[in-house]
């Protein structure tokens, strides 16, 4: 069906992050600084306001009354100018946009009664039971008529007609038995239908539906499910405050399967969950939650925004997944897909009240023309509730821990990315190129979630860097945690297909690693699923490819390809997780080096699931390879747990050498050596250090449990000697073999 399939993200992936020096923090002096931008022009015309509201929206414009009653709002929002100097040109437009995000705020305040009432909607709206019977309520302003018809009613549109209220709500009660029954039976069918302004009548499933299934061997499209369990999950434990140093499992549930099938909720919790605390991950991040019609989709074209994927068992299974997850330690976060919906009218958001304006953009503003799929209206007022509702029921239903926010790209900006290709320049984001209404309905997304839930988590996949994005609302910016470097993986990608060993330049290496903006944190990764689809490789396939349908025995030869294979797979996720931000993150299977790649069950592959599983079983056969990927993995997440580097301030680049192929940091109290070339080994090799004393080898990537070749002796200490070398105070000699990473230990 048509419109279910995204397409491929923007080609122009370059994170254009402005990299500015801290006394102690990503200090690489060879980092470059940008041009200044010229003055921006004057914005046109008076502030926006948010519109229809349930009751007229204020033109008060007064800043005591914009603060209205949160003191944390209370700035202009250009306290992030102080921090970033090339901001200042464009002052103006930081306080009009403040405004207008504290505008929201108020209104809402006078016309909800604050926005923590105002976001939650999935009390109000969808079915509700109450002691009368089931209670149902719609927004569907374009509709003439409306009623709630299913299994219940024998199907009879006449049965239960719905009242619509002056703001286009639709409501209707629908009476227990004379028993005191519940009427409408749980696992039973809905749907509502209306009749359009046209006069045609449509049925459509309810839009704040929790639970929908599909049969497909009778339509591809969903059906809704009153979902109403007599014994609903009860959690055994509280929402997890995510770590600071955060180490992120990326995991798809219905692939997390040896077995060419969607797997469970049940089988992730059981089988997945064990593994990734095994490994020493303190988050896991499930994409595909949300209901999506079509399963290659990989999650991003959601037609039910409020249901569990159905896929993968019923609401109470994932509800017990991440319960379980909360008692190993680990956090839950969620992909949200607010950048857009999917196309689909039968069983999605596309059209749902007979007009092509419900929930979007009428016209080519509510299209993307890449994904095929709809644009939300995010100045209105029913959708921003929509979407702050869903993403609190997400919260208080399932405990999710933080959100990674899908497509900020493509919401930020007018043009959504397509065929742009962002240099850095400050008037790419603060002109006419930004679509205001998606950053201000960010910024009220982050603002409420880190008010009402502190130490929450949100992460915006964006690859134009926005300077202030991840700044706080209160300072100005759009009020993220992290931002992710989507930058870094394209950068291994294009070393392993473009350039040999002996010419990677360590001085890229490290801007890139490095390159990110002060006061923003980051979370870094070698690969996620983004290379893992088919069309392209993961890093373990383009380092060893066919060779791992023949040589990953320890029965077998150990080729040079494997050898080097090994090796770099290595040396890469450990200088990426070393060097690369404040937080790390990697997609299931990809530890190991999982071989070939992902592709979904679709028409061009004869709806095989062959691709679209990930083969645990490879680590647990003690005479394959994979085992000393795993190992080291898990090696690499556990000194990261111990020492907390993530989210440690004394990061320092102490050598890039280009000949011999070395490079050198310090951070979190650990000596980060690296000689990534492929045949020179060094004795006695000189590296600078800031602290005295003595050190020990915490990590060597050619120890023999990783399948290294044993030639670093782990038992040896290594002493500073107080001679300024690297412009640092003292320095170490050590042996550092061809293609070998190895970490030290300060003991002192």
């Amino acid at each position: 069906m048509a419109g279910k399939k995204k397409c491929a993200k923007p080609k122009s992936r370059e994170d254009s992050t402005i990299p500015e020096k801290e006394a102690g923090v990503v200090a690489d002096a060879a980092l470059a600084t940008p041009s200044k931008s010229p003055a921006a022009p004057a914005i046109p015309g008076s502030p926006l306001l948010p519109g229809n509201f349930e009751g007229a929206p204020t033109k008060n414009s007064s800043s005591s009354y914009l603060t209205g009653s949160d003191p944390d709002i209370s700035g202009d929002g250009t306290e992030v100018i102080k921090t970033d100097g090339y901001l200042e040109d464009h002052r103006d437009y930081f306080g009009w946009r403040y405004a207008h995000f504290k505008r929201w705020v108020r209104d809402i305040e006078l016309s909800e009664g604050g926005i923590e009432k105002y976001s939650r909607g999935y009390e109000s709206f969808g079915l509700h039971v109450t002691a009368e019977g089931v209670r149902y309520r719609e927004w569907a302003p374009g509709a003439r008529e409306a009623s709630l018809v299913g299994d219940f009613n024998g199907w009879d549109v006449a049965a239960n007609p719905m009242k619509r209220n002056d703001y286009g709500v639709w409501e209707v009660v629908v009476p227990n038995t004379d028993a005191g029954e519940v009427a409408i039976a749980h696992g039973s069918h809905i749907k509502v239908t209306f009749v359009a302004g046209s006069g045609e009548r449509i049925y459509r499933l309810p839009a704040w539906s929790t639970y929908v299934t599909q049969d497909l061997s009778k339509s591809p499209v969903y059906e809704a499910v009153f979902y109403n369990p007599p014994n609903k999950y009860r959690f055994k434990h509280k929402r997890q405050t995510p770590a600071k140093d955060l180490r992120i499992y990326e995991a798809h549930v219905g692939i997390s399967s040896p077995e060419g099938r969607v797997a469970t909720f049940g089988e992730f919790t059981r089988n997945v969950l064990p593994m990734i605390s095994d490994l020493g991950y303190n988050a896991v991040q499930l994409m595909a939650v949300m209901e999506h019609a079509y399963y290659a989709s990989f999650g991003y074209q959601v037609t039910s925004f409020f249901a569990p994927s159905s896929r993968y068992g019923e609401p109470d299974d994932l509800r017990e997944l991440i319960d379980t997850a909360h008692g190993l330690g680990i956090s839950v976060f969620l992909d949200v897909v607010h950048s857009h919906a999917c196309n689909n009218v039968e069983d999605g958001l596309n059209q749902y009240d007979g007009t092509d304006h419900c929930y979007f953009h009428e016209g080519a503003r509510g299209r993307h023309e890449l994904w095929n799929s709809r644009l939300f209206n995010y100045g209105h007022h029913e959708v921003t509730r929509f979407l702050l509702s869903n993403l609190r029921y997400w919260i208080e239903e399932f405990g999710f821990d933080g959100f990674r926010f899908d497509g900020v790209t493509s919401m930020m900006y007018k043009h959504h990315g397509i065929a742009y290709g962002f240099s850095g320049h400050y008037n790419e984001y603060f002109t006419g190129n930004t679509d205001e209404e998606a950053v201000v309905y960010l910024m009220l997304a982050n603002y409420m979630c880190h008010k009402l839930y502190p130490g929450f988590v949100t992460i915006a996949e964006d690859v134009s860097g926005m300077p202030a994005l991840c700044r706080s609302v209160s300072e100005g910016g759009v009020g993220f945690d992290y931002r992710l470097t989507m930058s870094v993986p394209d950068m291994w990608i294009k070393l392993l297909k473009e350039s040999r060993d002996e010419d990677w330049s360590m001085e890229q290496i490290a801007h890139q690693l490095t390159n990110r903006r002060y006061q923003e944190r980051a979370i870094t990764y070698c690969e996620s699923h983004d290379q893992a689809l088919v069309g392209d490789k993961t890093l373990a396939f383009w380092l060893m490819d066919k060779e791992m349908y023949t040589n990953m025995s320890d029965a077998t030869e150990l080729t040079p390809t494997i050898e080097r294979g090994m090796a770099l797979h290595k040396m890469i996720r450990l200088v990426t997780c070393g060097l690369g931000g404040e937080g790390y993150m990697t997609f299931e299977g990809n530890e190991f080096g999982h071989p070939e790649w992902l592709d979904f069950p679709r028409e061009g592959n004869g709806s095989s699931f062959h691709y679209a599983r990930r083969q645990f079983n490879l680590v647990h056969d003690e005479m394959l390879r994979y085992k000393y990927l795993y190992r080291f993995d898990r090696a690499m997440m556990r000194l990261e747990q111990q020492h907390a580097w993530l989210s440690a301030h004394d990061q320092w680049v102490t050598l890039k050498h280009e000949g011999d192929k070395v490079l050198a940091f310090e951070r979190g109290g650990l000596l980060w050596i690296f000689n990534f070339h492929p045949a020179n080994s060094y004795s006695d090799y000189r590296v600078g250090v800031a602290w005295a004393g003595k050190y020990t080898v915490a990590l060597s990537t050619d120890d023999p449990q990783f399948m290294g070749q044993g030639r670093i002796d782990t038992s040896v200490a290594h002493f500073s000697t107080p001679l300024e070398w690297n412009g640092r105070p003292n320095f170490v000699q050590v042996y550092i073999p061809a293609r070998t990473a190895i970490v030290l230990r300060h003991e002192d």
